[in-house]
C-alpha cells in the first residue's frame, strides 16, 4: 500500500460544492479584491486567535514583512529568530535591511531556546521572532519576558500552527504581531498562497492594512512605501470555508500523532527514534509529526519507506545560518549544535487528517521493519 505524505485533494473534495459556490459567488459579485468574503475571514480568525484586529495579506511571507515594516525595523536593527525554520523567516528579516540574529533551539520541542536568545541580545536588538513549529507553540512565557525586560517586540510566526495554544492561548495572540499562512499545506490551507496578520494593536493594525494596500490611504495618497499584498476574495472564500473544518482538522492531526507516539512506545523502539513530545501547558495542532533518527540513519529510514511507497520528508536538511545566502553573517557549524544535530536527524511522517488507519499502520510497520533490521546490523557488526 502506497502512503502519501499529504494529500490537499482528500481534504478539499468533500467540501468542492461548498468552495466552488463561495468561489462563483465572488465571481458573480465582481467583488474580487476586499470584497465580503475577505472581511468575513479576518473577523473569523480573530475571534478564533483572541486577537482584537486580522488583516488579509498575500502570504505567510508578506505577513511577517509587513509585521517588521509596521514596527519600523530596517537597517542597523537586530532580530532574533530560530536558524531552524522554512527561509522565510530570516529572508523577511534580510529583506528589510535588517539583521537576522540566529539562536539555537530546545531539542524536545524544535522551538526558540529562551535562554539562548537572552545571551544574543544587544543594544542592535528591537524584536524577537519565534516559530511555532511543526505545530507546537513556543516558549513564549518566557520569550515575553525577555522581551519586556529588555523593551523588545515580539513578532510570532504562527504559519505551521494556527490553533496551537499555550496556557489556553492560541498562537497569534500571544506576541506584538501574529503571522500565519494559508499555504495549502498548512493546517487552514487554500487553493494557493494568501496569509493573515494577528494583533491587539490599533495603531499597528492601522498601519499594516495600509502597508498591505500600496502605503495609500486614501486611494492615490501615500504616506508610506507598502506593499501589493492584499488577501484576494476568491482565496477567503474558498479559506472561510475550510475554517469551519479547522478543529476537526486539529483533532484528527492529534489523534494520528498520539497512536504513533503509543505503537512506537509499544514496540521498544524508542532506542531508534526520538518521538515528539508537547511541553507542559501546550497543545500542538501536529502540522508535523516529527521523529528524530539517530546514529546517521535517517537518510536510510527515509530510502526505506520510499521504496515502500511510503511518503516523509526533512524539514529542514540546511539549517539557515549555514544557507550561502547568509555566509556574510560569520556563522560556522558548531555555532548551534542542537540545530545543527536536529537538522541531520529529523524526518517527518505522514500525519495529515484524512490519513487513514490502515495507511497508519502500513507506516508503522515500515518503521518497525526498519528497526529490527538496523537492530541486526549491529549485533552482527558487534559480534
Amino acid at each position: 500500500m502506497s502512503v502519501p505524505m499529504l494529500d490537499i485533494n482528500r481534504q478539499n473534495q468533500p467540501l468542492m460544492d461548498e468552495i466552488t459556490a463561495a468561489i462563483t459567488e465572488v465571481c458573480k459579485s465582481g467583488a474580487f479584491l476586499k470584497g465580503p468574503a475577505v472581511k468575513q475571514l479576518e473577523e473569523d480568525i480573530a475571534a478564533y486567535c483572541g486577537t482584537e484586529h486580522a488583516i488579509g495579506c498575500a502570504s505567510g511571507t508578506d505577513a511577517l514583512l509587513v509585521a517588521l515594516m509596521a514596527l519600523d525595523i530596517g537597517p542597523g536593527d537586530e532580530v532574533i529568530l530560530p536558524s531552524f525554520t522554512f527561509f522565510a523567516t530570516a529572508g523577511s528579516v534580510w529583506r528589510v535591511g535588517a539583521t537576522p540574529v540566529f539562536a539555537d533551539i530546545v531539542p524536545g520541542t524544535y522551538n526558540l531556546s529562551p535562554e539562548d536568545v537572552e545571551r544574543r541580545i544587544t543594544p542592535h536588538t528591537k524584536a524577537i521572532m519565534p516559530v511555532h513549529l511543526f505545530g507546537q507553540a513556543a516558549d513564549m512565557t518566557a520569550l515575553n519576558r525577555i522581551a519586556k525586560k529588555h523593551n523588545l517586540h515580539v513578532i510570532e510566526d504562527a504559519a505551521q500552527a494556527i490553533g496551537a495554544t499555550e496556557g489556553g492561548q492560541r498562537v497569534g495572540a500571544l506576541g506584538t504581531i501574529g503571522c500565519f499562512s494559508f499555504y495549502p499545506t498548512k493546517n487552514l490551507g487554500g487553493m494557493g498562497d494568501g496569509g493573515i496578520i494577528t494583533t491587539n494593536d490599533a495603531e499597528l493594525a492601522s498601519k499594516m492594512r495600509v502597508l498591505c494596500d500600496h502605503g495609500q490611504e486614501p486611494r492615490y495618497y501615500h504616506h508610506m512605501v507598502g506593499l501589493n499584498s492584499r488577501l484576494d476574495t476568491v482565496q477567503a472564500a474558498a479559506i472561510g470555508v475550510k475554517f469551519r473544518c479547522l478543529d476537526s482538522y486539529a483533532e484528527a492531526r492529534e489523534k494520528h500523532a498520539l497512536r504513533y507516539n503509543e505503537r512506537f512506545k509499544k514496540l521498544g523502539l524508542c532506542d531508534v527514534l526520538g518521538v515528539p513530545g508537547v511541553a507542559q501547558g501546550r497543545r500542538s495542532v501536529w502540522n508535523q509529526y516529527t521523529v528524530r533518527v539517530e546514529d546517521g540513519a535517517r537518510d536510510a529510514l527515509q530510502q526505506y519507506l520510499a521504496e515502500r511507497q511510503i511518503g516523509s520528508a526533512v524539514y529542514y536538511p540546511v539549517p539557515l545560518h549555514l544557507q550561502k545566502c547568509f555566509a556574510e553573517l560569520g556563522y560556522k557549524e558548531g555555532d548551534l549544535p542542537h540545530t545543527e544535530q536536529a537538522a541531520r536527524e529529523v524526518l517527518s511522517l505522514p500525519v495529515f487528517p484524512e490519513l487513514t488507519k490502515a495507511e497508519q499502520t502500513e507506516v508503522i510497520e515500515a518503521v518497525t521493519a526498519f528497526a529490527a533490521e538496523a537492530r541486526t546490523n549491529q549485533k552482527r557488526d558487534a559480534a
